[in-house]
């Protein structure tokens, strides 16, 4: 097994593992199976996990610095894929059916193999409790440990390969909200106007996620039979993946013309966007973009009705790097005090729910490079016209 078979960076997560105090690693979410075996997801269950009395449980094997020894333990439809891509982990058995038979099967070759397992990484938060109890019972001098921040950090900085399916993901999101925008007058619901993105997303190649949208003075964003009448503006903010790697944007959108306030709203978010880009380098403190955006928020006359945010993108949306602690999704913010790396793939979002005009809002996806960053996705960014495509 040589270096340039494995997809990954394995001396990078030998390190992370030895500082964790962990031995070997059993990886079983999707997002990071799909990670460590470079691409591989199931074509069976990639959207679901149960099957009859069980579930889908991918397992990877880890053990540090001793990669000639990792394996792969798969659903037996998966021996399909492995006859057209084999995987790189010198064992892969794709014969097991549900979690119980998988997990079995991973602990018969960590006692067989001669891999040091006093210390076990699992992803607690993917291990379902009986493959959790058959893994200590059959294990029962091993400690189990939580995994989660290790495979995070492992994941932190991007390859060349998963940045270009970053920005993909990015453009095509863009592209379908602007082809949705452009197929909806005044009269369409926002559920009508959710199933055509979803349809443009799907036609671009991507996987739907979901929408977020809101329209007219309300804050709802959720899609209902709500129409979007003639002045109303929009606000559309969709994941979508690519290959897994999710584009995660939002825009704004309105039927007819935009007056001075509106222009003042979005041209003010559009502000507080730039500002928070414009540290973004490798070497800067990742506490830079909160202390840029944040700034201009507390002097706006909207600061109360107004939301700043950042947080990694990858496999997982709020992946590291993590920069607050007091977000919607709760995490800690050990990368604000770090300096951010080439690699790392950011979002950057500022929310205004005002109390007459609606929500309006812009998100962006913004890769850290060596001299600044990258915006993957730019269009869209001002007030796009809905109705344009039946104008044409």
């Amino acid at each position: 097994m040589t270096a340039q078979a494995i997809p990954f960076d394995h001396a990078r997560l030998d390190r992370l593992m030895d500082e964790a105090g962990i031995d070997v690693l059993l990886a079983t979410s999707k997002h990071n199976v799909q990670y460590l075996l470079g691409g591989h997801r199931s074509i069976f269950f990639d959207y679901m996990d149960a099957m009859g009395l069980s579930r889908y449980l991918p397992i990877v094997v880890y053990p540090k610095g001793k990669p000639d020894k990792a394996a792969y333990f798969g659903h037996r439809l998966e021996g399909f894929q492995k006859e057209v891509k084999p995987f790189w982990t010198p064992e892969a058995q794709t014969n097991s059916s549900g979690a119980l038979d998988t997990m079995g099967k991973a602990t018969d070759y960590l006692r067989r193999s001669g891999i040091p397992n006093k210390r076990i990484g699992i992803e607690t938060t993917f291990m379902p409790m009986d493959a959790g109890a058959a893994l200590k019972s059959a294990m029962p001098g091993s400690e189990i440990k939580d995994a989660l921040v290790v495979l995070e950090r492992q994941r932190l900085r991007k390859s060349p390969q998963e940045l270009a399916m970053l920005k993909t993901s990015s453009e095509k999101v863009i592209d379908a909200m602007l082809a949705a925008i452009a197929q909806h007058g005044p009269g369409s619901t926002k559920a009508e106007i959710t199933e055509t993105l979803r349809r443009e997303e799907v036609n671009r190649g991507l996987t739907f996620e979901y929408c977020l949208i809101a329209a007219g003075a309300s804050h709802n964003r959720a899609p209902s039979p709500q129409r979007w009448e003639e002045g109303d503006v929009l606000s559309v903010d969709s994941g979508a993946n690519y290959h897994g790697y999710i584009g995660d944007l939002a825009r704004m959108a309105i039927l007819g013309e935009p007056d001075a306030e509106l222009e003042d709203m979005l041209g003010e978010i559009e502000t507080i966007q730039r500002a928070a880009f414009k540290p973004i380098r490798a070497g800067a403190m990742g506490g830079e973009i909160y202390a840029a955006g944040e700034a201009l928020v507390a002097k706006s006359k909207q600061h109360n009705n107004m939301e700043f945010l950042a947080h990694g993108m990858g496999l997982v949306s709020h992946e590291a790097p993590h920069l607050t602690n007091s977000g919607p999704v709760p995490y800690t913010d050990e990368d604000a005090h770090r300096p951010l790396e080439a690699g790392m793939v950011i979002s950057v979002e500022t929310t205004l729910k005002h109390p007459a005009r609606g929500f309006i809002k812009l998100e962006d996806t913004i890769a850290v490079t060596d001299t600044g960053f990258e915006i993957f996705g730019e269009g869209g960014r001002g007030w796009n016209r809905g109705g344009t495509a039946a104008m044409r």
